[in-house]
C-alpha cells in the first residue's frame, strides 16, 4: 500500500483527490491547501482523509511515501524539491516546471535519492491518443508528415503563465508521445489584449530535421470550444476531435501523389479520397489509468508512460516558444538534453 498526500484542492485537486482513492494499492492519507472553504469540501466529500493547511505538514509526515502537487506552475519547483529531498516520490501537474533548468533539477535530485519523479499528462492515458500512437507505430499512416492541433476557448485568463503554456502541454505531450523524432527548433508568436504581457492568443511551429512539422494554435478568447488534431501521413490521415463523445478518433483513407513535369516547371498532384474508419477505443478513466501507472511503478521501480522526461521535453518547447514570441516569431533552436533519458526504472542510474 503506497500512502499518498496531495497539495493543492483547487480546479484540479478534487479529480486527483476522488482518483487515488479508487487507485488499486493506494491511500489517500491528507491533502493541503491554506483555504479552509476547500479544506470544508475535502471534509465533505472524504471525511477519512485529513485535511492541512500546511504543504510542510504532508512532506514531513514519515508515513507517507508519495506526493502529488496539483498547485500553481510557479511553485511545483519549491514543493517538489521539498518533497524529493525527504525522499517522497512526486507526481506533478502539467507543465512540470517553469525552466528547463528547474526540470532538470529536480530529475537529477529525483534520480540521486532513488524516488519516482512523474508528470501528469493525462491525455496520453485517453484511449483515443493510446490508439492514435497504435497506429503511427504500426504504420497505419504511412509517414507521418504533420500534427496540426487547435485549443482554443473563451476563458480562463490565467494570471502567471500564457495561453501556450497553460494549454499547449496537452498537446506537446501528444506530439512527444507519439512522435519518435526530436524537434529541431521552435518559432511562435502571440499577443495580449489584457496589457499585462501575457499572451492570450499564440501560434507554436515545432520544426523537425526530417521535414515532419507540428504547429499549435491556442487561444482564451474564442467564442467557441475547439478540442481537435490532425495527424497527416502519405497514407492515411487522422482526425482526432476530443469532444466528440463517442466517435473521437477518425481514420481517413485520403491522401496524394505528386510529380514534377520538368517541361511545364510544374507540380502534378493526383488526390485520393476513400473509406473512413473509427476505430473502437479503450474506455477507461485516463485519470485513473494515470493514478495507477504512479503507483505500479513505484512499486516496481519502472518508468511511467508520462514520465519526467517527458515532462521535461514539453518545458523545452514551452520556454523556447516564450523566446521565440519574445524575439517576434524568430526561430529557436532546441538545445540538446543534459539530462539523459532513463529507459529502464527510475533507479537505473543510481
Amino acid at each position: 500500500m503506497v500512502n499518498i498526500g496531495i497539495i493543492g484542492y483547487g480546479y484540479w485537486g478534487p479529480n486527483l483527490v476522488r482518483n487515488f482513492f479508487l487507485a488499486q494499492d493506494c491511500c489517500v492519507k491528507a491533502v493541503a491547501d491554506a483555504r479552509y472553504d476547500r479544506l470544508a469540501q475535502l471534509s465533505k466529500m472524504f471525511p477519512t482523509i485529513l485535511g492541512v493547511t500546511d504543504a510542510v505538514d504532508i512532506i514531513n509526515d514519515p508515513t507517507i511515501d508519495a506526493v502529488v502537487i496539483a498547485t500553481p506552475v510557479c511553485t511545483h519547483f519549491t514543493l517538489a524539491h521539498k518533497a524529493l529531498s525527504a525522499r517522497k516520490h512526486v507526481l506533478l501537474e502539467k507543465p512540470m516546471t517553469a525552466s528547463v533548468e528547474e526540470a532538470e533539477i529536480l530529475i537529477n535530485l529525483a534520480e540521486q535519492k532513488g524516488v519516482l519523479l512523474m508528470v501528469d499528462h493525462t491525455f496520453l492515458y485517453t484511449g483515443a491518443v493510446q490508439k492514435m500512437k497504435q497506429l503511427v507505430e504500426e504504420r497505419e499512416l504511412g509517414n507521418i508528415k504533420y500534427l496540426d492541433s487547435t485549443r482554443i476557448n473563451l476563458g480562463l485568463f490565467q494570471s502567471d503563465i500564457n495561453v501556450l503554456w497553460d494549454l499547449a502541454p496537452h498537446d506537446i505531450s501528444i506530439l512527444n508521445y507519439i512522435v519518435d523524432e526530436r524537434p529541431y527548433s521552435v518559432n511562435a508568436t502571440g499577443i495580449t489584449h489584457t496589457k499585462n504581457s501575457i499572451e492570450n492568443i499564440a501560434y507554436l511551429t515545432v520544426n523537425y530535421s526530417s521535414g515532419f512539422i507540428a504547429h499549435f494554435n491556442c487561444s482564451w478568447t474564442s467564442p467557441v470550444k475547439v478540442r481537435m488534431m490532425l495527424i497527416g501521413g502519405d497514407q492515411k490521415m487522422i482526425l482526432y476531435n476530443d469532444l466528440e463523445p463517442t466517435e473521437k478518433v477518425k481514420v481517413y483513407d485520403t491522401g496524394y501523389t505528386y510529380a514534377n513535369d520538368e517541361e511545364k516547371k510544374q507540380v502534378l498532384v493526383d488526390y485520393r479520397t476513400g473509406d473512413i474508419h473509427v476505430p473502437k477505443l479503450a474506455t477507461t478513466e485516463a485519470l485513473l489509468s494515470m493514478a495507477n501507472d504512479f503507483i505500479t511503478c513505484i512499486q516496481e521501480k519502472k518508468q511511467p508512460v508520462s514520465s519526467c522526461h517527458l515532462g521535461l521535453d514539453v518545458v523545452r518547447i514551452l520556454e523556447a516558444s516564450s523566446k521565440s514570441i519574445k524575439h517576434s516569431g524568430t526561430e529557436i533552436i532546441l538545445e540538446t538534453p543534459s539530462v539523459p533519458v532513463i529507459k529502464k526504472g527510475y533507479e537505473a542510474l543510481i
